[in-house]
């Protein structure tokens, strides 16, 4: 919500633990160094000789205490492999910490990778042995051991890790591979990792689980009736991390509605520019336009929007794809030919998207674009409103180019409805189309707050518009396939039983 851009990893925390994370959350070594350098110019350190130990070892240890104080559990993810360069002063930074916190208010947790040797069918247990020793050398002994595995850890394997790695067998959890990533805490509560690491903090350990939220999510990716196809159309589809959000709140919304979703990855540029976007994307039920920069593959994403606003396929545009969904509108709808954004074009002559004058005089790229939550307020009686069930939300943002409100009268007047803006009225937040099953686009990004058992109202809205138009589809289908049959077998002499 505060505007910080991290890395996957604390998406995946928010949507796991289902809190709200921040800037303190994410600690970089590039922001452990700037900080120990900026006190050095400033004078904290009194002259002295600035080094790894203490200066950078006590920054680190005082990240972990400023989000430890909001907080009853801190859990602190040391990245990367036990002996990499750029981590050794975080293993010390966390060697030093439970000595300055005292042994009974923290415990390690080692993961390690238990590899198959397939053709052999033999489990090794010698990497695991290898880093827990290489751990213990620098003065960590894990007090827990979970071993990441392909299959099943045999009783003599877990047995074999306990004796080698000096760790209780219980503490020994297998961590086996799943289906679904969101299978993965009910299969670490059967192994009992939330008891060993409870009763070593020395916190109750009779609570249950809570997980009524959770078993019906899992149901839904379990066991879906049915199925729907999404297009997502992006340039970055052989990058699928690029929208790991996108597709994590995608299958939220599909569990919610007890629903397997397909997604389809289409090439913007490489084959709806190409080949056209009737050829991509006549047979998906809902169509994804998500975010991203420059000018590469704009014609195909805006070629998307068109197709499905003509064909009205349900669509969901994401921050750019909200802003293609009102280029192509101004183009092909209110007449305004050429109509762009200056991010693309900077002389067109219709400019329906342009940067903010507050971020004309900016030259740095990073991190100066419009981050974090801020508010918005729905139009009552619209199809973002009625999916929200509220007149006011807060959603999070990263773009610096916004619909140019100079165009706003005449795309109103051509029919676009903005369903959302900032409380100032000044910047458009949701564009809609009112005569259409779901055409709905935002400037912000939905993705960023959808949760496993909370999925993302718009995204709901998408799915069950798609399934809605999968259910029409599918009898079209049907009688295509059949007319194709009946018209094989009439050009077939053996189908009819009649000679050439």
């Amino acid at each position: 919500d505060d505007g910080a851009e991290t890395d996957l990893d604390l998406g995946h925390y928010e949507r796991f633990i289902d809190v709200p994370l921040s800037r303190e959350n994410s600690c970089t070594a590039g922001a452990i160094y700037l900080n120990v350098i900026t006190k050095e110019r400033r004078g904290d350190y009194l002259s002295g000789t600035v080094q790894v130990i203490p200066h950078i070892t006590n920054e680190i240890k005082e990240r972990i205490r400023q989000v430890g104080m909001s907080c009853e559990i801190a859990i602190v993810e040391v990245g990367g492999t036990v002996g990499d360069i750029e981590g050794l002063a975080f293993l010390e930074a966390i060697r030093q910490f439970r000595k300055d916190a005292g042994r009974d208010n923290a415990i390690y947790i080692h993961v390690s990778l238990v590899p198959t040797l397939r053709l052999a069918g033999e489990m090794k247990t010698k990497p695991t042995q290898h880093s827990v020793k290489e751990l213990r050398s620098i003065g960590i002994t894990p007090d827990i051991l979970i071993c990441r595995a392909e299959r099943a850890i045999p009783k003599g394997v877990r047995e074999k890790l306990a004796l080698f790695c000096d760790i209780d067998k219980e503490a020994c959890i297998e961590s086996r591979d799943a289906r679904s990533i969101y299978e993965v805490p009910g299969n670490l509560e059967r192994e009992g990792l939330a008891y060993q690491v409870l009763s070593r903090l020395h916190l109750p350990t009779d609570r249950p689980a809570e997980t009524a939220g959770w078993e019906p999510f899992l149901a839904g990716v379990q066991r879906p009736p049915r199925k729907i196809r999404i297009a997502i159309v992006g340039k970055y589809v052989k990058l699928a991390d690029a929208y790991l959000s996108v597709i994590e709140s995608l299958r939220h919304a599909a569990a919610h509605a007890e629903t397997e979703v397909e997604i389809k990855w289409v090439h913007a540029d490489g084959e709806i520019e190409e080949d056209g976007a009737e050829r991509h994307l006549s047979d998906v039920d809902g169509i994804i336009v998500p975010g991203g920069f420059g000018h590469r593959g704009i014609e195909g994403k805006i070629a998307a929007a068109r197709f499905a606003r003509e064909r009205r396929v349900p669509y969901l545009g994401l921050c750019l794809g909200l802003q293609v969904a009102v280029v192509e509108y101004a183009r092909n709808v209110c007449g305004l030919d050429g109509a762009n954004s200056t991010e693309f074009d900077p002389a067109t002559t219709y400019p329906v998207i342009d940067i903010l004058p507050d971020q004309r005089a900016i030259s740095d790229k990073g991190g100066t674009m419009r981050l974090g939550s801020y508010p918005c307020e729905l139009v009552a009686g619209t199809k973002a409103q009625k999916a929200y069930g509220s007149d006011r939300i807060d959603e999070r943002h990263r773009h610096r180019f916004e619909v140019n409100p100079h165009y706003l009268p005449m795309l109103e007047d051509g029919g676009l409805v903005v369903s959302g803006a900032s409380p100032d009225r000044r910047l458009v937040e949701i564009v809609e189309l009112s005569d259409h099953p779901w055409f709905v686009a935002s400037q912000f990004h939905p993705e960023f707050k959808s949760r496993p058992h909370r999925p993302h109202p718009l995204f709901v809205g998408l799915v069950q518009a798609a399934i809605a138009t999968n259910a029409m589809r599918a009898p079209i289908t049907e009688r295509m396939v059949r007319d194709r049959e009946g018209d094989s077998q009439k050009r077939d002499p053996a189908a009819t039983g009649r000679s050439a």
